[in-house]
């Protein structure tokens, strides 16, 4: 009989004990999956908001930390506290195209949804957004709004239908065409209309900047500080200081996806310690037939092998499933929106489905070594002599 025969046939032997420590690292590898898959998928999302912003320098209130520069990649409802003076100020820097926006949240049919108030004309060169039905604002104070691809879908609203915000119905004038990003889930209102529904004065959130020379971008920062003492970040600071809170995160997952596996790796080691002493005839039998102590090691390292890539194949299928089925559900905050991103990404990563079914073989194979050692250091005697 063959190693691989005989694994096979210990393994199957007790299938209970066996179907227990299978879930077990099963459970352990699955919540691994979700965690990283979950994570990952934050790093992703920060990238292309990134970009999709298509700043080079980003104002904000001045002693903004980066919860609130995450924010402005999200959509989440930030401070109105930039009024439209600095504004002015900042646009009278030469070399610069500024554009303000006003980021609030709201419901409809309660659920949240992002709105962001405009300056229509000076956003649409700025985005360099695509009309994929009806008409864009025809003024900077239409009455009305624009909706991006996704939240048309989500709300089932097209142009001559209407929506309510904050209480106050408005015709939906277009519907923008897909980009990507976070616009597609967004509600775009003129800036006046925007700042009377949500109270806002003349104020605003953050004010999005494109430099026309980029080698002289710390001239333009140190210029706007001085002119209006506001808060400037680059898009490059903007992104290190938004992925250093994802790190922090990222971290937090892992470690509670560590301790999982850990407790699925003591149940290996409970297994194979059964196993090995419920087995001590055997052993002396395969030692008196010739089997050396390599062979008995061999044995019982494969058997915990099995469990680990067993294991870590049906975790990673359940880990991927339960991140994708939750990802809809999970409430709405500047962490969330980014791993729902806009309805597009994927949470399915060739990386993470392979590093975990290897780590999933190597934690099992380290906590099969004590076992396998243990059976390995039998003598024919002492095996053949258990009763």
């Amino acid at each position: 009989m063959t190693l691989t025969k005989l694994v096979y046939k210990n393994i199957t032997r007790r299938r209970g004990r066996f179907v227990f420590t299978l879930l077990g690292i099963t459970i352990g590898i699955a919540s691994f999956v979700t965690f990283m898959s979950m994570g990952g998928s934050l790093k992703k999302e920060i990238y292309r908001e990134t970009a999709a912003l298509g700043a080079n320098l980003v104002v904000i209130p001045k002693g903004s930390c980066g919860y609130e520069q995450l924010s402005i990649l999200t959509g989440d409802q930030m401070p109105t506290n930039i009024s439209a003076a600095e504004i002015a100020s900042i646009r009278a820097i030469q070399g610069l195209t500024v554009v303000p926006f006003l980021a609030q949240q709201s419901a409809i049919n309660n659920k949240p949804v992002i709105v962001s108030g405009i300056e229509p004309a000076a956003t649409l060169a700025f985005k360099r957004w695509q009309i994929n039905q009806g008409n864009y604002f025809s003024s900077p104070d239409e009455h009305g709004v624009v909706l991006g691809a996704a939240a048309a879908r989500q709300f089932e609203l097209k142009p001559g239908g209407s929506v309510t915000i904050r209480g106050e119905q408005l015709p939906v004038l277009g519907i923008l065409g897909e980009t990507g990003g976070r616009d597609d889930a967004t509600i775009f209102l003129p800036l006046p209309v925007a700042q009377r529904l949500f109270n806002s004065a003349d104020n605003v959130s953050y004010a999005a900047i494109r430099v026309e020379h980029l080698a002289e971008t710390e001239r333009y920062i140190e210029e706007i500080r001085i002119a209006t003492g506001l808060g400037v970040v680059s898009d490059k600071q903007m992104l290190q200081s938004v992925l250093g809170i994802v790190g922090t995160v990222n971290i937090t997952l892992q470690l509670i996806a560590a301790v999982a596996v850990i407790a699925a790796a003591f149940g290996i080691v409970n297994t194979m310690m059964a196993a090995t002493y419920e087995r001590k005839r055997e052993i002396g039998i395969l030692q008196a037939l010739g089997a050396r102590r390599r062979t008995i090691f061999t044995l019982f390292m494969l058997e915990s092998g099995f469990y680990g890539l067993i294991g870590g194949i049906t975790g990673v299928i359940f880990g991927l499933a339960t991140a994708t089925l939750a990802t809809p559900y999970i409430s709405q905050n500047a962490f969330t929106t980014l791993v729902k991103g806009s309805g597009s990404g994927s949470l399915l990563d060739i990386n993470i489905i392979i590093s975990s079914i290897f780590f999933s073989a190597l934690v099992a194979i380290v906590a099969g070594l004590y076992p396998a050692w243990k059976a390995a250091r039998l003598t024919p005697v002492e095996a053949i002599s258990y009763e």
